[in-house]
C-alpha cells in the first residue's frame, strides 16, 4: 500500500483529529508522494462532475464547510483538472472555470498543506450525487445552441451595473426598470420566432448559489426573478442554491436580474441600517431578517405584474407551449419536491425600509414566487 492510500484511509473515511493528523504527517514526510496525492485529488473532482456537481457547486460549498485555504486549493485542484478537457467543455463550464483562475496558489509547510488537502477531499469524497444540469465535462457537446442575442445582454449588463453604482434610488429605479423591459420583450421576442421555426430548442437548468444569511428570503426572491422571465426554481437548502429551469436566453437574464437586485437590495440595507443608527437604535439580526423579507415579497408581486404587462392576448399560446415544456422539464429533474415555510417578518421598521427599497427597486412608478417546493 502506497504512501498516499495508507493516508486516505486513515483520513477520508474516520473521524477525528488523531487519524487526519496521522495521515498528514505520513505524506509530510513523503515528497515523492505528491503527484499520487494531485491525482486522487483529480479523481475525487471526476466522480463529482459524474454526480452532477460543477465548479462553482464545489467552491461554494467548500467556501461554507471550510475556510480560505481549502477553497484556493480546490481552485487549483479544478484548473488542473480541467485542462484533459480541451475545447470539450459547455460555454458555462467555461464561465466557472474563468471565475476559479482568479484564486492565488495556496502555499504552507508540508504538514499544515497535507492537513488541508485530506479536509479537502473528505467533502469531496462524501459529495452525494445531485441532479445534473449539463452532462459531465469531456462528453459531447450535443445542446442546441442559445439564439439569444449577446447584444442584448450587454445593454442589460451595462444598465444594471449603473443602477447598482448609482447613489439615487430614482436613477437605479429607472435603470432597472430598462433591463427588465429588455429582457422581457426579448424573452417573447424568442418565444415567438422559436414558435415561428418550429425550433428544437428545449429547456435547460442552471445552478445559482443562494447564500447565508437570509438565505430564505434570498431563495424567494430569486424564486420571483424566475418566475418573471418564464423559469422554475427549486432550492436545495443543504448545499446553497437554487436550480433553475427554463429557456437558456431566459435563464441568463434571471442570473443578471437577481444579482443586480441582491447588490441594490444589500446596498438599500445598510442605507436604512444607517438610519436606524442615527436615530438611535442598533441594527439588529431581526432587522434585517425583516427587510430581507419584505424585499423580497413585494419585488415578487412587482415582477409579477411586469412579466404580465408585456403579454398580449395573441402570444398566450406560444408562451403557454414553453411554460408547459419548462414546468415538464422540471418535473422531471424534480420528481420529489416539499415545501418550504417562509419565516415572518417580526420588525416593523425592517419591512417598511425592505418594502420602500423593493418599490425602489420595481419597474416604473406608472406600472402597473418563488416557487418554494
Amino acid at each position: 500500500m502506497s504512501t498516499v492510500e495508507k493516508a486516505l484511509a486513515a483520513a477520508l473515511y474516520a473521524e477525528g483529529d488523531e487519524s487526519l493528523d496521522t495521515a498528514a504527517s505520513l505524506l509530510a514526510a513523503d515528497p515523492s508522494a505528491d503527484a499520487e496525492l494531485r491525482r486522487r485529488g483529480e479523481e475525487l473532482l471526476r466522480r463529482a462532475w459524474e454526480r452532477g456537481w460543477q465548479p462553482a457547486d464545489v467552491l461554494r460549498l467548500v467556501r461554507r464547510d471550510l475556510d480560505d485555504a481549502h477553497e484556493r486549493l480546490a481552485a487549483g485542484l479544478v484548473t488542473a483538472e480541467s485542462r484533459a478537457y480541451g475545447d470539450r467543455l459547455a460555454p458555462r463550464w467555461r464561465a466557472q472555470l474563468a471565475d476559479v483562475a482568479d484564486h492565488e496558489p495556496y502555499r504552507a509547510d508540508r504538514f499544515t498543506h497535507a492537513t488541508s488537502v485530506l479536509q479537502l477531499y473528505r467533502l469531496l469524497a462524501r459529495l452525494p450525487a445531485i441532479e445534473p444540469v449539463a452532462p459531465p465535462p469531456g462528453a459531447p457537446l450535443t445542446a442546441i445552441a442559445s439564439a439569444h442575442e449577446p447584444r442584448m445582454l450587454t445593454r442589460v449588463r451595462a444598465l444594471l451595473a449603473k443602477a447598482e453604482a448609482t447613489g439615487y434610488p430614482e436613477e437605479a429605479e429607472a435603470l432597472t426598470a430598462k433591463a427588465q423591459e429588455l429582457m422581457a420583450r426579448h424573452s417573447i421576442d424568442e418565444a415567438v420566432l422559436a414558435h415561428g421555426a418550429h425550433s428544437k430548442d428545449a429547456p435547460s437548468a442552471c445552478r445559482i448559489g443562494v447564500d447565508a444569511p437570509y438565505e430564505t428570503a434570498k431563495a424567494v426572491l430569486l424564486d420571483a426573478v424566475a418566475s418573471a422571465n418564464r423559469c422554475r426554481a427549486v432550492w436545495n437548502s443543504a448545499f446553497g442554491f437554487s436550480t433553475v429551469v427554463g429557456f437558456e436566453g431566459d435563464l441568463e437574464a434571471v442570473e443578471l436580474l437577481y444579482t443586480s437586485l441582491l447588490v441594490q437590495g444589500a446596498g438599500a440595507m445598510t442605507k436604512a441600517e444607517s438610519a436606524q443608527r442615527a436615530g438611535g437604535r442598533r441594527r439588529t439580526k431581526t432587522f434585517r431578517q425583516s427587510f430581507w423579507t419584505a424585499y423580497a415579497s413585494r419585488l415578487g408581486e412587482h415582477l409579477a405584474a411586469v412579466a404580465e404587462e408585456q403579454v398580449t392576448a395573441d402570444l398566450l399560446p406560444v408562451l403557454a407551449t414553453r411554460e408547459v415544456a419548462v414546468a415538464d422539464h422540471a418535473d422531471r429533474m424534480f420528481p420529489e419536491t416539499t415545501r418550504t415555510r417562509v419565516r415572518g417578518a417580526t420588525d416593523l421598521d425592517g419591512w417598511r425600509d425592505g418594502t420602500s427599497a423593493a418599490d425602489r427597486a420595481r419597474r416604473e412608478p406608472h406600472s402597473p414566487r418563488k416557487r418554494l417546493r
